[in-house]
């Protein structure tokens, strides 16, 4: 049997554990992904923040209120200090929505302007033939006043369908991540990879149930507390890993922590931290 010569084999090892090291947990990017233009928002340790959408975010106590917790409860901020709103329709697109309304001052009980505004879209903006250009259009649109009133845009990617949904396609997370990728590229808005952790959570334990079961489509409240932990992660720049959060012990204990894993390494990847 031929051997390689210890002059090349070191070299070649060395880069083999080079190229380990620096692939994040997970799997390797793919070749073909999308790459986010904004990977931070400006605002460190935003206090004011509103979230846009429809029932993807209010299921399961409303999301917003899972992020605010976990802030809280990572020692960045305290309740008292943290003024989260969420305007949410049932069913909504995001044209659906007076953004103008949500933006001034005062009107959702928050005097101070909003530092950052969450965008959600419908389930379905990125798998309809005339979604896509509407969701981009309302996304340009919105993100200028939410700048001129002083805050900044992120968007909410959002999961996929999952079997037995009549709509369901094994392809929709990367219409998804095309979609908001390149939405918010073009806007410079921070996209925040909620639906790629469900997939990467799916891939690491099938059995995970992150979806309603009547349904296929909402999130379960293991969904919406991986979501929280994306939101988290993303714009906040801290590991949720670790974070002692658990709404009221209805999470357990391994079930958080592996959550927490999987948004943790989901931020990495996509934002090349």
């Amino acid at each position: 049997m031929l051997s390689c010569p210890r002059a090349l084999r070191f070299p070649l090892l060395a880069a083999a554990v080079l190229t380990f090291a620096l692939t994040p947990l997970g799997g390797p990017v793919r070749a073909d992904a999308p790459h986010p233009a904004v990977k931070a928002l400006k605002a460190a340790k935003p206090e004011r923040v509103l979230f846009v959408g429809n029932s993807y975010l209010y299921y399961n106590d409303s999301l917003h209120n899972h992020v605010r917790r976990m802030v809280a409860a990572s020692g960045l901020s305290d309740m008292k200090t943290l003024k989260y709103k969420s305007a949410t329709i049932s069913g909504a697109m995001l044209f659906d929505h007076n953004i103008d309304g949500y933006l001034e001052p005062g009107k959702l009980r928050v005097k101070d302007p909003f530092q950052v505004v969450v965008l959600q879209g419908f389930s379905a903006a990125a798998t309809k033939k005339d979604h896509p250009p509407k969701f981009a259009a309302t996304v340009a649109d919105f993100a200028k006043k939410i700048q001129a009133a002083g805050g900044e845009t992120a968007l909410y990617m959002t999961h996929a369908y999952v079997k037995p949904h009549k709509k369901y396609d094994p392809d929709m997370i990367r219409a998804i991540e095309k979609l908001y990728v390149e939405t918010g590229n073009a806007v410079g808005a921070l996209v925040i990879p909620v639906g790629l952790a469900f997939e990467e959570a799916y891939k690491r334990r099938p059995d995970m149930k992150l979806h309603q079961s009547y349904d296929s489509s909402h999130p379960s409240l293991d969904g919406t507390y991986l979501a929280a932990c994306v939101v988290f992660a993303s714009v906040y720049g801290q590991s949720p890993v670790g974070n002692g959060y658990d709404y009221f012990g209805k999470v357990d204990k391994d079930t958080a922590a592996f959550l927490q894993q999987v948004a943790q390494d989901t931020v990495k990847r996509f934002y090349g931290r």
